[in-house]
């Protein structure tokens, strides 16, 4: 299953708290609620179709489905490794905009590869040229 499928249509994010109407739609309870406080009817965003309930039931299923995904996806992004060292990629280059681990930090610059090459003055600059690679 793919991320793109466990996406409510209102916030293209993965749903949070799927509600399912009654043409079958699912959305996000709270993105639901706010597309109804800005229309005169409850209507469905997809299809246009009217609801008949004010509190449309959990999708418990795709609650679980979304759940489920989230988790593998926030374990594979703990898990990244460099393929360089096989260390976790735990910092974010600034200047490169890429990830990188502490030995590709801590390894000398070297002209033969350019893509992990650092200022001889990386101590000094450190902070401009590293971040703690943030994670969701």
């Amino acid at each position: 299953i793919s991320e793109e499928d466990l996406c409510c249509p209102v916030c293209q994010e993965v749903f949070r708290d799927p509600v399912l109407l009654s043409c079958s739609h699912s959305f996000c309870k709270d993105c639901l609620k706010r597309w109804w406080r800005e229309r005169p009817t409850h209507e469905c965003p997809v299809c246009n179709r009217r609801s008949s309930k004010e509190e449309p039931p959990l999708n418990q299923a795709l609650k679980n489905l979304c759940e489920s995904f989230l988790q593998e996806r926030d374990q594979r992004a703990s898990e990244a490794l460099c393929s360089l060292h096989s260390e976790k990629l735990k910092l974010f280059c600034l200047d490169h905009q890429q990830p990188v681990c502490v030995v590709c930090r801590d390894t000398p610059s070297t002209d033969s590869d350019p893509s992990m090459k650092l200022h001889n003055n990386t101590r000094r600059n450190f902070r401009k040229l590293w971040s703690p690679l943030k994670t969701r």
